[in-house]
């Protein structure tokens, strides 16, 4: 059912979204607290879809021609945990605003070509299962974190669940090592 690369896939996958949902609904909070409006919380999480997008179309298309997948997909989860923690720099709405831009880039590094490589490494006899398990898994995660950062935030700060959730995405990076691996 599962070999190597794509466990490593997945439980990166699932690392990702639970450290990356820790803010879900947290974000309306946080960009007022560094002087955002409600134009700001969403030109913030526009600006992250319209970049993700944009870019997850480009990515796909080169990863097929000219860049390694293996290698893209690191270097999109390394750059998020680097932007996840670059949350703890953010006082103002523009500073947050290019966190998000970042992110997308991120986003759309890792996602075409995480797909990509999944579908290669999984086992063709239980497609559905499988898939099953990368979706199913990424929402339940994301909604356990989303309460847990809720938690972190009212009992710590959003300083705590920032540093949380970096540490989370370097561990989502770490999961990813036996994909680099030729064999």
């Amino acid at each position: 059912m599962f070999n190597r690369k794509s466990k490593a896939l997945l439980f990166a996958d699932l690392a990702w979204f639970f450290g990356e949902g820790m803010l879900g609904p947290l974000f309306a909070v946080f960009t007022e607290k560094v002087g955002g409006d409600i134009l700001n919380i969403t030109s913030a999480w526009a600006a992250y879809l319209i970049v993700t997008g944009i870019l997850i179309v480009i990515v796909g298309k080169i990863s097929d021609k000219l860049i390694n997948k293996r290698k893209l997909v690191f270097i999109g989860y390394v750059l998020n945990a680097i932007l996840t923690f670059a949350y703890l720099l953010v006082d103002s709405p523009l500073k947050l605003l290019l966190i998000q831009i970042g992110l997308g880039v991120a986003a759309a590094l890792a996602t075409p070509t995480w797909n990509a490589l999944y579908s290669e490494y999984k086992d063709k006899k239980q497609t559905g299962f499988l898939w099953g398990l990368a979706d199913g898994g990424s929402q339940f995660f994301s909604g356990l974190a989303i309460i847990i950062g809720g938690l972190i935030v009212v009992t710590f700060s959003f300083e705590t669940l920032f540093i949380t959730m970096g540490i989370i995405q370097i561990i989502s990076v770490i999961l990813l090592y036996p994909i680099l691996k030729k064999k």
